[in-house]
């Protein structure tokens, strides 16, 4: 980074002698930072602003330095707490994004909402919100910032996937962490492998009943900002396993390497394992979760669809307030304002109409995991399995329309980068990417033609 700068001004002719780069570091920094990108584990830092987290450690105190975490009690009171914190982070989601600035305050005060205690259940002390609750707070929180929206997604993931396979010292113990605020981040990708058989990340017995994770990640989203990182692995049987690192242990290197056009700050880059010692009661047996019927897979794309849902809402929001405050009415129209076209008008129906559309699908598919969880069969956990793919496919679709249509409806001012619009597509059009839509059609057309549910396996 720093060499690409001294580059660029001594081209202009602004610098005067410069001593090579290498004769100011240190050594032995200098050679571990070429043999990290030598290995191809993390991304080479690119035209953009470098994070200062692909370079340094976040700082101790953002861990610590916090006050104790709300204890919601119910759906109502989670609810409330999620309009709260998105009236708060609200304000400032532009110039994050435009900047790049890592929302370390607003993560503080996620922990201390008691919003990421939401999926603990009532008999360790939680309020154990329904999937219907749940969502609709995605929704409000993503609809004030989706990067924020996304970066406790897989935090709830684990929570549930605790439950579901954890032993009951896991989930005494944890639940406890989730309940005092920390929060659990991802190591779940890998690139360049076609499915998890394939995962490079392993986890091997150490003789003295404890084990040792070696690996690397990517797509490590809220990883930087967490206290602890649930690591994806195989074990020596191949079956796969959830591994809870303390991010500070011996051995873990996060690093801020994401450099995807949108979710800018979500921090999704690169985790590298390098022999970390882990103790046994840290490994989670993930594969039981799917040896009976589950609702596990639907509970976390239900997630993702809701975040794209609250995107788009902010999209439409932003488009209407665009157009009656700034918009310039048709040249020699007769209309006083933008407003009163008549165009205009139905296509803000049209794309009110489709913004409904997928808060309804999302708010069935979200009662239908509800529904299936009290009466767990085959059926029903294909049923709620279908009615989130049909719920995912449809809220990314509009939330790519909407953050589209936008700019057709604004005008060409709207494009100005003052107002940072686009960062509602940017972040659309690479949160759908998580899952892609055309999978999901796929699986919902099978059932309507073929009668088989879709079935979410290892």
């Amino acid at each position: 980074m720093v060499d690409r700068e001294i580059e660029r001004w001594a081209a202009y002719g602004f610098l005067g002698e410069v001593r090579p780069l290498a004769e100011r570091l240190a050594p032995d920094s200098l050679e571990a930072a070429r043999e990290l990108l030598a290995s191809g584990n993390v991304e080479r830092p690119s035209a953009d602003r470098v994070s200062p987290y692909a370079l340094a450690p976040v700082p101790d105190r953002f861990f610590t330095e916090r006050r104790q975490a709300r204890r919601i009690g119910s759906d109502e009171e989670a609810i409330e707490a999620a309009r709260e914190f998105a009236e708060r982070i609200r304000e400032g989601a532009s110039e994050r994004d435009r900047e790049r600035r890592h929302p370390f305050e607003e993560l503080k005060r996620l922990g201390e909402s008691g919003l990421l205690g939401l999926c603990v259940p009532k008999a360790y002390g939680g309020p154990g919100v329904s999937v219907r609750t749940l969502t609709e707070i995605f929704k409000i929180v993503s609809a004030a910032d989706g990067a924020i929206g996304q970066i406790p997604q897989n935090h709830h993931f684990f929570v549930r996937s605790l439950e579901l396979a954890g032993t009951e010292e896991q989930k005494r113990f944890f639940f406890g962490e989730a309940l005092r605020g920390a929060q659990f981040g991802n190591a779940l990708a890998e690139r360049g492998i076609k499915g998890f058989k394939d995962m490079t990340t392993r986890l091997t017995k150490a003789g003295d009943g404890s084990y040792r994770l070696s690996g690397s990640k990517y797509y490590t989203t809220g990883a930087l900002y967490s206290h602890w990182i649930p690591v994806t692995a195989l074990d020596e049987e191949e079956r796969r396993v959830t591994v809870f690192v303390p991010r500070d242990a011996e051995g873990v290197a996060v690093i801020d390497d994401w450099s995807g056009i949108g979710q800018r700050t979500t921090a999704s880059g690169s985790a590298v394992f390098r022999d970390v010692a882990v103790p046994a009661d840290r490994v989670v047996a993930h594969w039981r979760i799917f040896e009976k019927p589950q609702t596990f897979g639907a509970f976390g794309q239900i997630l993702h669809a809701a975040i794209d849902v609250g995107i788009a809402k902010a999209a439409l929001e932003d488009a209407a307030g665009f157009v009656r405050e700034k918009t310039r009415p048709p040249f020699k129209s007769g209309y006083a304002r933008a407003s009163e076209d008549p165009d205009l008008i139905r296509r803000f129906g049209e794309l009110g109409i489709r913004l409904q559309a997928a808060e309804a699908l999302l708010d069935r598919a979200a009662a239908a995991i509800d529904e299936a969880e009290s009466r767990l069969d085959e059926t029903t956990a294909g049923q709620a399995t279908l009615a989130v793919d049909a719920a995912k496919y449809f809220a990314a679709e509009t939330s790519i329309e909407i953050t589209n249509a936008l700019f057709e409806v604004s005008g060409t001012s709207s494009m100005d980068r003052k107002y940072n619009y686009d960062r509602h597509w940017r972040n659309a059009r690479i949160h759908t990417l998580h899952d892609p839509a055309r999978l999901k059609l796929h699986r919902v057309g099978n059932w309507h033609l073929n009668g088989i549910y879709p079935e979410y396996k290892l």
